[in-house]
């Protein structure tokens, strides 16, 4: 048996768009990460819109927003209701990345495409793994078992294995490092075996880094010259990813007395900075061996920093003496505290830029690492000020209309639930004749039989005077008895003169006070003058391409996918692993956006709909762990999907959709020509001697024949046949019999 396999690239192929892809195993569809770029790119999300409601799971390799940045949007705007996948880490710190970012757009723009109740109800449906773990799916899914494993790069990041119980297994792995970090271990691909299909990236697949001592050394040398010029130098970092790996290596640089940067300060700006560093302190078991065996030994947590100021505002960091090195996000420099700290640094020749990954092309940072003697940018600045003068009380004005709206509102409701009452008050009133006024009864000791007409034919009960007796209705609400203000307001303070509308102005004064202070946001377009030295230094932390290639020849993969990379870098793997692995080229596919990939491993094999009445009157024989039929049926094509179907293994078509699978019905029985016994699952002639011996015969081995009680003898024949031979007796058959029942015959 065999899988159907089907890979379909919503984003991220043949360029380097965020990573999200949608993978089809049998009926069961698994969405491979959901990253989000800079612009927040609606391309992308109305490729996953046309498979929302299919996908049946999440997976997710790592916590930036290039792998899980779309994920509050399908949640709080498409209503996405599935499983999602990821480690401790990535939940943890995904959350910190998801805030940051919403903070740093909200803080100079209306951004409106998820809200932080959004990132609530996104992460909730996260389903929290450990390395090697691996779960069973349900439902489905059943026969199917994920498992994560380490990948470096960044904290709990994780490449997925996805194995057919008893079938195909798939990895995907993507931007993974191989090469231990001071914080992180590297990645464990190697060590997985023979898949039968990778999913792999070719980001790197033609780069060259510098070695890891010249790296430090490079950056050490910039912070040094910039520092000791007096100036300030903006290192742009990610939230909670790659910062950790950086904010260890400088707090080191700074320990140590003689790299000469004891005199100086070193910063962390955004917005969740503390508690990115106490996630960090608290995940330690998913770091390196190296800092486990710190923890364990000496007690000591590699992130209790000693020279890191953790800064949330402009504020916080204008309190840390320069000349100073701020480790900033966001990275590219679109949006947050690095745009603006851009914007006050650029123009002076003392500051100094460094860059520590490539962002998406398109964003300032990429255009500043691509030109880094750019001697001045058009950007737009934008920012959110105070309300002030008219639009202030215009504010106010339409607040107050508002809450009046609510409670008027608020009081129709109540008038209508007390209409039930009234009708209970309304019992004293008597109606008379037509066209007549109703007449009210009177209430007094001496009360007599008023408005009512007497009956010489009925006996009337005889009435007593009575008090008036009116009960108040008293008014509940969810918390119990409602509570009137006036009745705990002392004499002395309420004025009689006092008007109705006073209270509400006070009250609308005293949550002006307490609320935040409104505002807006305002944009403009203004040139930049860049006078300060720019750099970049790939902190980036992703296997390089040399050894992206020793992997994949040490892995083996009997099918290649590759993703996520320029169309340069994709034909140099694709061209390599046609050369060096020895891959068909139906084996190694490069798909672009949109387009669908058949991976399934047997060439002659479709999938189909089962009709009841074919169902209904099919016989199935037990073997081993399937059960089989013979069918005599015919299969109906829709015009739609026809040509896919029919379609080579390989070949690039739409995906099919859950109506688009061809039907297979009965065959009528005027052309049912019939068919011979098919016996399948022969047994060896070692287990059948054992049944025998159970059954009474007396089996023995003479020259590879198996002789049963002197008078049958069975033996091998071609490849899946079985000779019986021997006198025609009541032995002969018994033995038959039993042969019989070790077969699935159909």
């Amino acid at each position: 048996m065999t899988s159907i396999i089907k890979f379909t690239a919503l984003s991220g192929a043949k360029n380097e768009s965020p990573p999200c892809y949608l993978l089809q195993v049998d009926n069961f569809r698994f969405l491979l990460d959901c990253g989000w770029d800079e612009s927040f790119s609606m391309k992308i999300i109305n490729n996953i819109k046309k498979h929302i409601h299919q996908i049946d799971a999440i997976l997710l390799s790592y916590p930036d927003v290039y792998h899980l940045g779309a994920l509050p949007y399908l949640v709080g705007k498409l209503g996405l209701k599935c499983p999602v996948y990821a480690t401790i880490p990535v939940f943890k710190m995904g959350q910190m990345f998801l805030y940051d970012l919403y903070q740093s757009r909200h803080n100079s723009e209306e951004f409106d495409l998820f809200t932080l109740d959004d990132i609530d109800a996104a992460f909730d449906q996260i389903i929290q793994l450990k390395y090697s773990q691996t779960v069973q799916l349900k439902g489905k899914g059943h026969g199917l078992t994920i498992t994560p494993y380490a990948t470096g790069h960044m904290v709990g990041g994780a490449m997925w294995r996805i194995v057919k119980e008893g079938e195909e297994d798939i990895i995907y792995a993507v931007d993974y490092n191989h090469k231990k970090e001071r914080h992180l271990d590297g990645a464990v691909l190697e060590s997985l075996g023979r898949p039968h299909l990778l999913i792999t990236d070719s980001y790197n697949a033609t780069n060259a880094q510098a070695r890891r001592k010249e790296r430090d050394q490079s950056l050490l040398t910039n912070i040094l010259n910039t520092l000791r010029r007096g100036g300030n130098i903006l290192i742009a970092v990610d939230t909670a990813g790659r910062v950790l790996e950086l904010s260890q290596l400088l707090d080191q640089m700074w320990r140590n007395q003689e790299s000469g940067l004891c005199a100086y300060h070193l910063a962390l700006l955004n917005n969740v900075s503390y508690n990115v560093v106490e996630f960090a302190k608290s995940q330690v078991e998913w770091m390196s061996d190296k800092i486990m065996r710190m923890f364990e030994d000496q007690r000591s947590n590699p992130f209790q920093f000693k020279h890191i100021t953790l800064c949330h505002s402009l504020s916080d960091l204008a309190k840390v003496p320069d000349p100073k090195a701020v480790l900033v996000s966001v990275p590219d420099m679109e949006c947050g505290f690095s745009r603006d700290l851009f914007v006050m640094w650029a123009p002076s020749p003392l500051n100094s830029i460094i860059f520590t990954t490539r962002t998406s092309p398109g964003t300032l940072s990429r255009h500043l690492i691509e030109n880094p003697r750019v001697s001045a940018v058009d950007m737009e600045v934008r920012k959110r000020v105070k309300l002030e003068g008219a639009e202030l009380d215009a504010y106010y004005l339409k607040l107050r209309e508002e809450r009046e709206a609510t409670k008027m509102a608020e009081i129709k409701d109540e008038v209508k639930s007390d209409d039930s009452d009234e009708d209970a008050e309304n019992e004293t009133i008597q109606l008379s004749a037509p066209g007549k006024s109703p007449k009210i009864a009177k209430h007094d000791l001496t009360m007599a039989d008023e408005g009512k007409t007497r009956s010489s034919f009925f006996k009337l009960a005889k009435s007593f005077p009575m008090y008036p007796c009116k009960d108040e209705k008293i008014k509940w609400d969810d918390y119990g008895e409602a509570i009137r203000p006036e009745d705990y307001m002392s004499k002395e303070v309420t004025k009689p003169e006092e008007k109705l509308e006073e209270p509400m102005e006070t009250e609308l004064e005293l949550d002006e006070s307490i609320n935040v202070p409104p505002t807006k946001c305002i944009a403009e377009r203004q040139t930049v003058p860049i006078s300060c030295s720019i750099a970049f230094i790939d902190f980036e932390g992703r296997s390089d391409g040399e050894s992206v290639k020793r992997i994949i020849s040490i892995v083996k993969p009997r099918q290649l996918i590759v993703v996520h990379g320029n169309m340069g870098p994709t034909d140099h793997l694709v061209q390599f692993a046609h050369t060096s692995l020895g891959l068909e080229q139906s084996k190694v596919f490069a798909p672009a956006i949109g387009e669908c990939v058949n991976a399934t491993t047997e060439s002659k094999i479709y999938q189909v709909k089962l009709k009841d009445s074919l169902m209904s009157s099919v016989v199935f024989s037990q073997a081993k762990d399937a059960d089989l039929a013979w069918i005599d049926g015919e299969i109906h094509f829709s015009s739609s999907t026809s040509k896919s179907i029919l379609g080579q293994q390989g070949t690039v078509g739409a995906d099919d959709s859950s109506d688009g699978v061809p039907v297979l019905d009965v065959l009528p029985q005027t052309l049912t020509k019939g068919h011979s016994n098919v016996f399948i699952n022969p047994p060896r002639l070692t287990d059948f001697k054992q049944i025998l011996t159970k059954a009474g015969f007396q089996a023995e081995f003479s020259g590879g024949v198996l002789v049963c009680n002197g008078v049958v003898a069975i033996r091998k024949m071609a490849v899946g046949k079985i000779g019986l031979e021997g006198v025609l007796c009541e032995d002969y058959y018994k033995v038959r019999q039993l042969l019989y029942d070790q077969f699935a015959i159909i």
